[in-house]
């Protein structure tokens, strides 16, 4: 906030994205100065020639670098009073980098009105009053937070690992700081509300939970339904690092109606759309659109990729701008931005989302989408997560289910992993969407993204088997 006050762009990197992508992302950035803790401050002097223009720099706590001014020090020696820098709302205010989960992670770039209709919609729509406390499973929403008068309470656990969240810790501080809310993964609450259930344990202070970052499973949201107040909710908001929020649907709904359909095959309903957002479902194509009159719109029903356009949805790539041709669309004095997922309209406009538009599988005449195809798999007992992925040239893929099992139901000998592929492959020949998947295999633990622990990174998938079956 400072920095904001100040008029300068700042740039914010996760660093559960890995060192790696953390120093070419800065790099790419080119920041003029970096302001952190002292190892971030030895992490930059030791790449110091990918930041050549990094001169301004502010060491952060009690420790000391060289070479570094200390905001405390810097703080005592400033006489004047500090003035607000005079911002328009459509100038540049921050630079955010996606979390890499189907590439190389890009940065975006967000102005300043960008960040006050997300705040003023998050507040209208779940209806968030100050003077509440947010216990934090995500630390970024503590921004939010601040501007909508919220406490934020952090619970002591590492974010970069959210699912390795301590449940007695988190429980304790939300009773603690008797904390209304929380905005967290479906990894952190499926950690969290497993063990409330086994410990006969609730957390009754808790009015309102925000998961993101993946499809929330219905498993997750009954049991955490049940261990908030009895006149909570959970509530399940769409959208991406690129256009956020764009819809939110609640356990409510999701339990006593759509939870039927997403396990016969139909995809995820997300719910409908916020206030200020426009959407659309074009017919897919990995072709760039470089107007929106070339973009085929398609009726309800009809799986297509979905498009919006609105003061929340950010405008390019400030990094790798080679990407914004394949994601953004002109239209007259506006744009809209392609979301990357595919998915259909129901009756009532709501979206349902059926996965990534780089992860479908093309097999021979017919395209598998990764969430119905998973969600048949995920119904099995034994299975906590899947991931559907293809082996070979698009349009000549072989598609194949890699199953997660539930840790206490990992089969322990090769006769019992067989007879549960045996089992899944049954259950993938009794329901259309899934009829043509033949291949099985399990692994002990996917992977997934480091920011929600709850993205499941197929293409590492994907490549993974296509080593083993070259081998």
């Amino acid at each position: 906030f400072a920095l904001f006050k100040s008029g300068a762009l700042i740039i914010l990197i996760d660093p559960g994205i890995g060192r790696k992508n953390l120093v070419n992302c800065l790099a790419e950035a080119d920041p003029q100065g970096i302001v952190g803790i002292a190892k971030a401050q030895i992490a930059r002097w030791l790449f110091r020639k990918r930041f050549p223009n990094a001169g301004n720099n502010f060491v952060v706590g009690r420790k000391r670098w060289p070479g570094c001014r200390s905001i405390e020090n810097f703080r005592q020696q400033s006489s004047a009073e500090f003035q607000v820098a005079a911002r328009e709302a459509t100038a540049d205010a921050a630079i955010i980098f996606t979390s890499g989960s189907t590439g190389p992670p890009k940065g975006v770039g967000y102005s300043h009105l960008n960040f006050i209709t997300q705040a003023e919609e998050i507040q209208r729509y779940f209806e968030i009053q100050p003077g509440g406390a947010d216990i934090s499973g995500f630390p970024l929403f503590a921004l939010f937070n601040t501007a909508m008068g919220v406490t934020t309470v952090f619970p002591k656990m590492d974010f970069t690992r959210p699912a390795s969240v301590s449940p007695a810790v988190f429980a304790a501080a939300t009773e603690h700081w008797q904390a209304n809310q929380s905005f967290g993964s479906p990894a952190l609450w499926n950690t969290v509300s497993r063990w409330c259930e086994e410990q006969g344990k609730r957390l009754p202070t808790i009015e309102r939970v925000m998961s993101a970052g993946a499809p929330v499973p219905a498993h997750v949201l009954k049991r955490v339904k049940q261990i908030i107040a009895s006149q909570g909710d959970v509530f399940t908001p769409y959208g991406a690092t690129e256009a956020l929020p764009v819809a939110c649907n609640s356990a409510t709904v999701v339990l006593g109606e759509t939870a039927r359909k997403t396990d016969e095959g139909k995809g995820v309903c997300v719910g409908g759309r916020f206030a200020q957002i426009d959407w659309r479902i074009i017919e897919i194509t990995d072709e760039p659109i470089a107007d929106i009159g070339d973009a085929k719109l398609l009726e309800p029903g009809e799986i297509g990729e979905l498009i919006v356009s609105g003061p929340v949805v950010t405008r390019s790539y400030v990094t790798r701008t080679q990407a914004n041709a394949l994601a953004k669309i002109a239209d007259g004095d506006r744009f809209w931005h392609r979301m990357g997922d595919v998915g259909y309209f129901d009756e009532h406009r709501r979206f349902w989302i059926c996965g990534r538009k780089s992860q479908r599988v093309i097999y021979g005449n017919e395209t598998l989408f990764t969430v119905p195809c998973e969600s048949i798999i995920n119904r099995h007992p034994a299975i906590y997560r899947s991931a559907l992925v293809g082996l070979g040239e698009r349009g000549q893929q072989r598609p194949v289910i890699v199953a997660e099992p539930w840790p206490e139901h990992w089969p322990a000998t090769g006769e019992r992993r067989q007879r549960l592929c045996r089992e899944l492959a049954d259950l993938a020949a009794r329901h259309e969407v899934t009829s043509s998947i033949q291949e099985v295999r399990l692994q002990k633990s996917l992977p997934v993204d480091i920011r929600h622990n709850s993205k499941i990174f197929r293409e590492q998938i994907a490549a993974q088997l296509a080593r083993q079956v070259r081998k």
